[in-house]
């Protein structure tokens, strides 16, 4: 049977070992042994409805496969010298474009997902897939600090507070993700600059920020941050929303604000990869997640923001009413959602957080 694989859901957080974990989920006998039918999903640990897999199991009497990754990087590294027989993965916007242009993935038979009408409208086209022919929203949200309410003299809505001068006040209290994308992006809007900048002007200003700050910093690891939060071993977390909405609940002190200078907006989405086995399974999959009670389920255990209409509908007021889910409009006005921009820098990224740690 399916489980959770940690006791607080966390959309980014390391798997032991960075190994994958395979789950073989239990299917029915006389309709399996009947169709012989499966779909092999690669998704972020913990980040799926606590009964889904089963229920589409059930359902369908599909067996799923489902192997997990830690973020993009590793989603893209395995995939990129071929499909190792995956029917459907979740890569986040700029990578989905990435791997467009890589012919990585295929496009989608919309036909085969007639739930997609139940998708917001905005998250019915985007920049990173127009018309949506390769992607289909999952969830979405933002990056921003998750902190300890009773360490602060007031809520820390810069970004300056974990990568400026500000940050000296919490040092050794202080986690940053990971994703090398991710931070040179937020130091970008800390300067003031864009999120997708390729000005290398601005990228080594941005890459000094990070630098001169990594003192004061007790964790560059995995997302990890609520946990550190929880434990309190850090005080102030770089973290994905939905991965600190849902400590919340288990220490009132935590709490979340997206800074003023705004942040990352980022969808995560479905996609079938370039050589999938199993394509019509993987439509059925992808529909089924979309039916308005699945989505709901995997948004309760989740705690990210649900792009679908119909879902929202079934939500609680406190699911729908919290910021750390849904920022004010004001503050959102502020992010930018991340682009792929192309080899050069992308490789930029990955040296500059190489150089940022070993300062």
């Amino acid at each position: 049977m399916f489980r959770r694989f940690t006791a607080r859901p966390s959309r980014r957080q390391f798997v032991k070992s960075s190994v994958s974990v395979a789950v073989t989920l239990p299917m029915l006998p006389q309709l399996a042994m009947a169709q012989n039918r499966q779909v092999n999903v690669y998704n972020w640990d913990t980040y799926i409805g606590e009964t889904t897999l089963d229920d589409f199991a059930s359902a369908t009497g599909i067996n799923v496969q489902y192997d997990l990754y830690a973020d993009n990087s590793e989603l893209f590294a395995r995939l990129r010298e071929g499909n190792p027989g995956y029917d459907v993965i979740v890569p986040t916007n700029d990578f989905v474009s990435r791997m467009i242009l890589a012919g990585m993935i295929q496009k989608l038979d919309h036909s085969r997902i007639p739930n997609f009408k139940n998708l917001a409208p905005r998250f019915q086209d985007g920049e990173f897939d127009p018309g949506r022919q390769y992607s289909v929203t999952y969830f979405w949200g933002t990056i921003g600090i998750g902190y300890r309410k009773s360490a602060v003299s007031q809520v820390p809505d810069s970004w300056g507070y974990v990568l400026g001068d500000q940050s000296g006040e919490y040092a050794g209290k202080i986690s940053w993700l990971s994703e090398p994308s991710t931070m040179i992006q937020m130091a970008l809007k800390y300067l003031g600059y864009p999120l997708n900048s390729t000005d290398m002007g601005q990228l080594k200003e941005a890459e000094a920020v990070l630098t001169r700050a990594k003192k004061n910093v007790r964790a560059i690891a995995g997302d990890n941050g609520q946990d550190l939060l929880l434990s309190g071993e850090v005080d102030l977390a770089v973290e994905w929303n939905g991965d600190v909405a849902a400590v919340i609940p288990e220490d009132d002190d935590i709490s979340y604000v997206l800074p003023k200078e705004g942040g990352l907006l980022w969808q995560d989405a479905f996609c079938i990869p370039t050589g999938a086995p199993n394509v019509e399974e993987a439509h059925e999959f992808i529909n089924f997640i979309l039916e308005p009670e699945v989505h709901a389920a995997c948004a309760e255990t989740t705690q990210f923001s649900l792009p679908n209409e119909a879902a929202m509908k079934l939500m609680p007021a406190e699911y729908l009413e919290n910021e750390a889910i849904f920022p004010p409009e004001e503050t959102l006005a502020n992010c930018e959602t991340a682009q792929y921009l192309g080899e050069e820098i992308a490789r930029f990224y990955d040296e500059a957080m190489t150089r940022i740690r070993a300062a």
